[in-house]
């Protein structure tokens, strides 16, 4: 955990210590970031094809900063030290407060995105009703499908987390929320569920011992957004670059699978009025 914690540090300092490159709505290198949502391996090996991508079509260089949370990509949005992000509804409404950045781009499956409830097999737990007074996971705080929208349902429900559950813990990430159902460490947990379906593709997952016990409604979730500093020229390139990927391209392809993207449509601040409204719901935005 020290060891983490220091390296947390370290990325937010390289963020924060980077020279202001911006020059009239255009930087010279465009820094870009995500929220971690999965384990830092993976995180690497799913945006460096997209990297060299944006560096060829917008003739510009184009660098990502891993961080180790979600707050961090919020933050250094925030002391303009980022240019661009892939955050979750929850940091896009975060970021809009804090840094007024602005959502362009999204997957098309971001605009009916859903959590998927888990439980393990041994736990007896058949749907929500069931979870009051078991262990629960959700991923990280600041995760629009692995906390936000789950306990905004869960109080829907009538269910209170932390009144009715018999322990709260947050894993940090989609799959680790898995890893931990799986071996028993909870009884049940909540993850996105893109991550979900790779997981049980790719056979990372043991189904006789996992299972999804619910799924939510839709709601909009994941997206690229860029600092409010960006120009509208800018702006409109990046967006571009996103809209013209085609999956039917195989040079495209291998960018859009790591994505997990069949296909990239235009967005807006607006679409995040209804996640603004949950996070205030549950008491986690004001």
């Amino acid at each position: 955990m020290l060891f983490l914690k220091k390296c947390r540090i370290l990325i937010i300092l390289i963020l924060v210590f980077l020279p202001c490159t911006l020059l009239a709505g255009n930087p010279s290198v465009l820094r870009i970031s995500a929220v971690p949502d999965e384990n830092p391996t993976m995180l690497l090996r799913k945006y460096q094809p997209l990297v060299e991508y944006l560096e060829r079509t917008l003739n510009m260089e184009v660098k990502f900063f891993p961080v180790l949370d979600y707050a961090a990509t919020v933050e250094a949005m925030a002391a303009g030290k980022l240019d661009m992000a892939w955050y979750g509804g929850f940091t896009t409404v975060q970021a809009m407060k804090r840094a007024g950045s602005i959502p362009i781009v999204q997957r098309a499956v971001d605009t009916k995105f859903h959590s998927k409830f888990i439980a393990s097999v041994k736990s007896g737990i058949k749907g929500l009703d069931d979870l009051k007074g078991h262990t629960f996971v959700f991923g990280s705080v600041s995760s629009t499908s692995g906390h936000l929208m789950p306990r905004h349902y869960l109080l829907r429900h009538g269910i209170d987390p932390e009144n009715d559950f018999r322990r709260i813990s947050f894993s940090g990430a989609h799959d680790a929320t898995v890893k931990w159902v799986e071996s028993g460490k909870v009884d049940a947990g909540t993850l996105n569920e893109a991550v979900w379906k790779r997981l049980v593709n790719e056979g990372a997952v043991d189904t006789t011992k996992v299972k999804v016990i619910w799924t939510t409604p839709p709601y909009y979730d994941y997206n690229w957004a860029v600092s409010k500093n960006i120009s509208q020229a800018l702006r409109e390139k990046i967006r571009d670059a996103f809209l013209v990927l085609d999956y039917d391209k195989p040079e495209h392809r291998k960018i859009m699978d790591l994505q997990r993207a069949k296909s990239y449509i235009a967005t807006n601040p607006g679409n995040y009025k209804g996640i603004e409204q949950a996070a205030k719901s549950a008491g986690l935005l004001r």
